[in-house]
């Protein structure tokens, strides 16, 4: 699968560049905010035994699912939001820019918190139940309503754009906050 490129320029500031470093593997799982995930360029070595993942903001989750990669059928869900093949990606991009806040959440389904073995499904089920995604149908017994301060997956893109439009609109973001960060951290 190919997954596109973040776009960054060779002169680029070096603490965009670091910061864009993907964080290190934690055994348990790893949260990155939605706008810098988008500028993680393949998927690092670290986040190759992720199988679960999970879409969210700071309250509640829109939805969880499992894979071999994790990382890539996130990539899947986004791309596929595009033509309205994936409801938690069309939902991404609907939100726009208000989903770059996003988190993506990747987990292993053989991580203690699951405490299921190699159960995939089983780890997956228990991701669901905890949740209870807005999206997830299959194993949510009762999924979170939609809060009213999100537009539906139905509703019409409100900002159109192609994906590296997107990508380079999370890169501003993404050098913007931590531009602001270096400078609160200078006047301590």
């Amino acid at each position: 699968m190919h997954l596109p490129a973040n776009g960054m320029q060779a002169g680029s500031f070096l603490r965009l560049s670091l910061s864009m470093q993907p964080p290190p593997m934690n055994t348990q799982n790893i949260a990155i905010p939605f706008k810098r995930f988008l500028l993680v360029e393949g998927c690092p070595a670290d986040w190759k035994d992720f199988d679960l993942y999970l879409f969210r903001d700071e309250h509640i989750a829109f939805y969880a699912g499992q894979s071999q990669l994790a990382f890539a059928r996130v990539w899947e869900h986004l791309l596929s939001g595009f033509k309205g093949h994936s409801i938690v990606g069309r939902f991404i991009w609907v939100n726009w820019p208000q989903s770059m806040s996003f988190t993506i959440e990747l987990l292993s389904s053989q991580s203690g918190q699951f405490g299921v073995g190699n159960d995939l499904s089983a780890s997956e089920r228990l991701l669901i139940q905890r949740w209870s995604p807005c999206f997830n149908v299959s194993q949510n017994s009762q999924p979170t309503s939609l809060p009213a301060t999100y537009l539906p997956p139905n509703a019409p893109y409100r900002r159109r754009r192609s994906l590296n439009a997107l990508i380079h609109e999370a890169e501003r973001a993404v050098k913007a906050e931590d531009a602001k960060l270096w400078l609160q951290s200078m006047e301590r």
